[in-house]
């Protein structure tokens, strides 16, 4: 099975290439192609098509102004679980484009005793270990895998309603339902700052697909290392000693 995902995903990786860019400038390492970051953003577009037209149909009374979007209550609610199928199907090939980069490794247990310097802003470079995906990426990403069955199953249960899973079943359907997307969109929150404000340079990774070495030996020393074969430590102090170097000249 893996190697047939493989497969595919080569497959779509190189068929996306066809069709779009990735545009890496000199200083620049190449994060994400074209197929990954054409997943990510339909991820992202269906999840808050699929969020905005739940607030409107959960919550009416605070998110009633969502509902004549989609072209008002009943239309939302026609539409709402097919977002939802939708986004469950792009994450479904997510998934598979970063299942092995996603495996739980000796650093990522690291990493999480670690965290407190790393939020705090202690350490100037995340640990040596870090690899393409650190453990606070990997432990969002397993969550969305794990919001996305419960999304499916009780969006069934709810889609086909009371006369075929029963009272009972639909109200814990409803609790559930908001649960996860609730824990999902706290979760999408953090994503979205760290990628702006929190990490700056992330976000051209999912435009263009390049992020700048400084970005790489800060964030994912490990990768950088593996990518260009250099010491990550030691291309940072390289770069501050350039740095003081010219400040001292001017």
């Amino acid at each position: 099975m893996g190697t047939a995902v493989e497969r595919f995903d080569d497959k779509a990786r190189e068929l996306f290439d066809g069709l779009g860019q990735n545009r890496v400038y000199e200083g620049e390492l190449l994060r994400h192609r074209v197929y990954t970051r054409f997943l990510h953003w339909m991820v992202a577009l269906w999840f808050f098509l699929a969020l905005f037209s739940g607030f409107g149909i959960y919550l009416p009374w605070l998110f009633r102004w969502f509902t004549p979007i989609f072209g008002g209550g009943a239309l939302s609610r026609s539409l709402h679980p097919w977002f939802g199928v939708a986004f469950v199907f792009f994450f479904g090939l997510q998934m598979l484009n970063w299942i092995k980069l996603m495996k739980w490794t000796q650093a990522d247990t690291n990493w999480m005793r670690n965290l407190r310097n790393v939020v705090s802003g202690e350490e100037k470079l995340e640990p040596p270990d870090t690899g393409f995906f650190n453990a606070g990426q990997k432990a969002q990403f397993w969550e969305i895998v794990g919001g996305c069955v419960v999304y499916l199953i009780t969006g069934i249960v709810l889609w086909a309603g009371a006369p075929v899973f029963g009272r009972i079943a639909v109200a814990i359907s409803y609790v559930l339902h908001d649960l996860s997307a609730l824990v999902m969109l706290g979760g999408i929150f953090i994503h979205i700052y760290l990628s702006t404000i929190g990490e700056p340079g992330t976000l051209q990774a999912m435009i263009r697909g390049g992020v700048s070495e400084a970005w790489a030996w800060t964030f994912h020393p490990a990768w950088f290392q593996q990518v260009t074969g250099r010491d990550p430590r030691k291309a940072y102090e390289d770069a501050l000693r350039r740095i003081r170097a010219g400040e001292n000249r001017s």
